[in-house]
């Protein structure tokens, strides 16, 4: 059973998503909080596996209280909720320890999808929220390798490895484009979230993008 908290300042949207995802099986709502402080707090004492954040709320936004939660021990998976998509959120939610980020108005099945791929250790960019994100990079200036320490010891095949991490490929895909068995592709990916110290694909593939390792549009 995947336990899961929702975030959301509008109480209509809370019991919208608790209907969703109470109709699965394998899904159950452990709490609701109407802002990032409620949010801290009831993480703790809850102990959800997934937690459903909304960006912008009174007394303490999103991204806020998604760092304080991702930076506990033990602590949950958090998907970014919102209805902007071409915005700096992006990044910020990352950055404080997001493994997703998904629009509003993504239909129920997604959604659920989108929990069920987090719960289970991957993590998950809406397409869209995607290139907002690749684009907000290429606008900056290139960035050099000693930017994220890890990098550089990325070996030959590591660096083939991440840069189709960040293009969204899958371990089969990586492993049928690079001709190697799916479980080696799983050693590569594990050991390359170990050198950059992230907590999963996306972060690596942002580290990868900011540190010039991938230009945006190559």
């Amino acid at each position: 059973m995947i336990r899961v908290m929702i975030v959301d300042d509008q109480a209509m949207v809370r019991t919208g998503f608790r209907m969703i995802l109470e109709a699965e099986a394998d899904l159950t709502v452990v709490g609701e909080a109407a802002d990032g402080r409620e949010a801290i707090e009831l993480a703790e004492r809850a102990r959800p596996d997934v937690v459903l954040m909304d960006v912008r709320m009174p007394r303490m936004d999103g991204i806020e209280a998604c760092s304080a939660i991702c930076g506990a021990a033990g602590a949950p998976r958090v998907m970014m909720l919102t209805t902007f998509d071409l915005d700096d959120h992006v990044h910020a939610a990352l950055r404080a320890g997001a493994s997703g980020f998904l629009l509003k108005d993504a239909p129920p099945e997604q959604l659920i999808d989108a929990i069920r791929v987090i719960a289970a250790g991957d993590a998950l960019l809406a397409p869209a929220v995607t290139q907002a994100l690749i684009d907000e990079i290429a606008r900056r200036p290139v960035g050099q390798p000693e930017a994220f320490p890890g990098i550089s010891d990325l070996t030959d095949r590591e660096r083939e490895v991440i840069t189709l991490m960040a293009r969204g490929l899958n371990n089969a895909e990586i492993a049928s484009q690079l001709y190697l068995g799916e479980a080696t592709v799983k050693t590569h990916v594990g050991r390359i979230l170990a050198k950059l110290g992230a907590r999963d694909r996306v972060q690596a593939g942002v580290a990868a993008y900011e540190s010039g390792l991938i230009v945006p549009g190559t």
